[in-house]
């Protein structure tokens, strides 16, 4: 699965460092003139200017030098169920880095605590990030490479579903709520889907084909999801409503009193949705149940697609 994710571009300088995170070692700047050890990678010592730096393992280990919990996601693709923990690690080598602290919760954390490394898994190509963890935590690696949530059964806990009888208006009445639904599955938003989506559709604007353009001149720092696209994929949303109603003969999807696509949904996002039943009103063509659907990328507050869906019951 592809992802819209900013990705680590090796130069000639940093290339070493990053080939070594994929075979397994981690690699910093050792000056020979100074005997200082140099982060980032650079022609030249960060102490004392010397060129005479070349790249040696280390073990990673160090401490927590300071940390923050990113609640609200630092660019839509990094949005997720559990905030970021950012930190800055000092290896026992002296050097600083940024990074992001996994295997461990926010109330775990603590400046000078002992940290280890944690080679993390991004891309199919093999690209690896470092991450850290705890010393204490049995955490080499981790993967994260965007893939499409299984299936998952539905929970012997599900709520229970109410049978309402088209007949019983007392009954449709009390189902208009304020409250939404529990959330439904999640489903994966990747640059592939999008891309077929828009062969099928024939649109293919770059904002959301390409991903280069996109990042240098889109608003959005990558490429986004077509908005049609999102609201197709409701249909793989299975939304725990907790009712069914029973006594009709037939069932449409007469349109939508308001459909809207407040913010973007990123390649590479997961999303999910859940929904509420807004009104139910009779007329001579049958009952009138509007259902307000929302699409939310996982974490986000904002909803990505907002749909009164009209279902007429006759």
């Amino acid at each position: 699965m592809s992802t819209n994710k900013p990705m680590p571009m090796p130069t000639s300088i940093s290339a070493p460092f990053w080939e070594g995170l994929k075979a397994g070692r981690i690699l910093m700047q050792h000056c020979g003139a100074c005997d200082q050890w140099t982060f980032y990678p650079r022609r030249h010592c960060s102490h004392c200017w010397s060129s005479q730096v070349e790249f040696r393992e280390v073990s990673g280990e160090g401490r927590l030098y300071t940390f923050t919990v990113a609640r609200v996601p630092t660019l839509p693709e990094f949005a997720g169920p559990e905030p970021q923990l950012m930190a800055v690690v000092e290896l026992d080598e002296g050097v600083r880095l940024n990074t992001t602290l996994v295997g461990v919760s926010a109330d775990e954390v603590e400046v000078g605590m002992r940290v280890k490394p944690v080679r993390a898994r991004v891309a199919e190509d093999g690209t690896v990030l470092l991450r850290f963890t705890s010393a204490h935590v049995d955490l080499e690696e981790v993967d994260e490479v965007p893939r499409q949530p299984a299936a998952t059964a539905p929970a012997e806990d599900a709520r229970p579903v109410r049978q309402i009888p088209l007949s019983d208006e007392t009954a449709l009445q009390s189902l208009v709520s304020e409250e939404f639904s529990p959330w439904s599955n999640q489903v994966l938003v990747d640059q592939d889907m999008i891309n077929q989506f828009a062969e099928l559709s024939g649109d293919r604007y770059w904002i959301h084909t390409d991903p280069e353009r996109a990042r240098k001149e889109g608003p959005f720092g990558g490429t986004i999801a077509h908005g049609a696209l999102v609201q197709i994929l409701m249909s793989r949303m299975q939304v725990d409503l907790g009712y069914e109603i029973t006594g009709f003969t037939n069932m449409v999807n007469y349109g939508s009193e308001r459909l809207r696509f407040p913010s973007p949904v990123p390649a590479g996002s997961l999303i999910h949705a859940r929904g509420r039943v807004k009104s139910v009103e009779r007329s001579r063509r049958g009952t009138q149940l509007v259902l307000e659907l929302n699409v939310h990328v996982v974490g986000q507050e904002r909803p990505a697609v907002i749909n009164d869906l009209i279902i007429l019951y006759m």
